[in-house]
């Protein structure tokens, strides 16, 4: 249930298995909203077990460094490199995309296997769950009995209120504004901070993120203010977002000038929680694990998912309470250090004062090719067999 990235990925991880699935998804038609997207090794691996890691990387593009700056001064406070040192330690590669990019791929993929049915414009309004299964009904009074239901319905999932039952989201308190650009508009100020790789540029209570996408084409941009210090302007997005940047170096400015401020999003997650796995229902992704977006993992945690759980169906045949058990039991502890840890780096990337300059210090003495940070993360194999599953 849900026709985003990770319902989709779960569906054709299902049906690559062998397992016919049926993919209700709210919206008119199956396409996705948004701009850039990073993709790390964790789950490009997994896109390519599934035989469509080519068609997602056909117009990505591939950055050389990680770069953080300091938005202030424009200065360089570290890099991670991203070429031939790190293929070597992850295998594969990370790239950054378009959204729709990486959702096309994917609902194609679904469709070419012929297990996967798409039904577009169905709103769910009611789950009820059955000894062998669920019966989901729908506003336009369809419904549908199935023996296994996957609620990968975003951060506002009806299905993890059915199972866990945890209120509303937590609101960090910060807000993003998204959207892309083209290269050409912010070579008139100087170009991109890294023209060759991605850069996040921080302050105080505040931060932009840019990369290439689209070949390299159009620059992703994200800007993010904490709307507890920038109070100035609340309620005029474009004067809130400038005035919060004031300060910043020329670069920032300028792609802050660019920025589309015709509507923010609000930065929301949950603490780690377990219970997502109930008989014959759980959760995947923002539904049973929503994360604040500093370490750019939510689609990949999400990718992730689908792998353990297409794997966890097929060691469990028949059983389906007995696989989603084992999922949940997998991936808990995986996704609430990610969870906690995005936390935390929203706290380093937002520091002031003598804080901004500790971190300055610390982050100095890290080279490029100094993996040891990101090896949890980047260098973690959510798929049990190495082969590749193809159509």
């Amino acid at each position: 249930m849900g026709g985003g990235i990770g319902g989709l990925t779960a569906a054709l991880a299902l049906a690559r298995a062998g397992h016919t699935v049926r993919v209700l998804e709210r919206a008119p038609e199956f396409v996705e909203v948004g701009a850039g997207l990073q993709v790390a090794p964790n789950a490009s691996r997994v896109l390519d077990r599934l035989g469509v890691l080519d068609a997602v990387t056909a117009d990505a593009f591939f950055p050389r460094r990680l770069t953080l700056r300091d938005a202030l001064s424009g200065r360089p406070l570290v890099a991670l490199g991203t070429t031939s040192a790190f293929l070597g330690r992850f295998g594969y590669p990370y790239f950054v995309t378009h959204r729709a990019d990486l959702h096309r791929a994917v609902l194609t993929a679904c469709r070419d296997t012929g297990l996967v049915e798409l039904l577009a414009s169905r709103r769910v309004v009611e789950i009820e769950p059955r000894p062998a299964g669920a019966v989901v009904r729908c506003a336009d009074g369809a419904e549908y009995q199935t023996p296994a239901l996957i609620g990968a319905d975003g951060l506002h999932s009806a299905t993890r209120a059915l199972l866990v039952g945890d209120g509303d989201p937590v609101d960090s308190g910060y807000v993003a504004y998204r959207g892309t650009v083209p290269v050409e508009a912010l070579a008139e100020h100087g170009g991109l901070g890294e023209p060759d790789g991605m850069v996040i540029w921080v302050g105080p209570g505040l931060h932009l993120v840019q990369y290439p996408v689209r070949r390299g084409e159009l620059c992703n941009q994200v800007a993010t203010i904490d709307t507890r210090r920038h109070t100035a302007h609340a309620g005029d997005l474009r004067r809130q977002l400038e005035h919060a940047f004031a300060g910043v170096c020329t670069r920032v400015r300028a792609g802050i000038g660019l920025m589309d401020t015709s509507r923010s999003w609000a930065m929301l997650d949950r603490p780690p929680a377990t219970g997502w796995s109930r008989g014959a229902i759980t959760l995947l992704g923002d539904a049973a694990h929503p994360m604040l977006q500093y370490l750019a993992q939510g689609a990949c945690q999400a990718i992730e998912d689908a792998a353990v759980l297409a794997d966890r169906v097929s060691e469990h045949p028949g059983d389906t309470e007995a696989a989603f058990k084992a999922y949940e039991t997998l991936r808990a502890p995986r996704t609430a250090r990610v969870q906690t840890t995005a936390r935390t780096w929203g706290q380093v990337l937002h520091v002031d004062g003598i804080g901004a300059e500790l971190r300055a210090a610390l982050l100095a003495t890290r080279a490029e090719d100094d993996f040891d940070v990101v090896d949890w993360l980047y260098g973690f194999d959510p798929t049990d067999a190495p082969r590749r599953l193809t159509a």
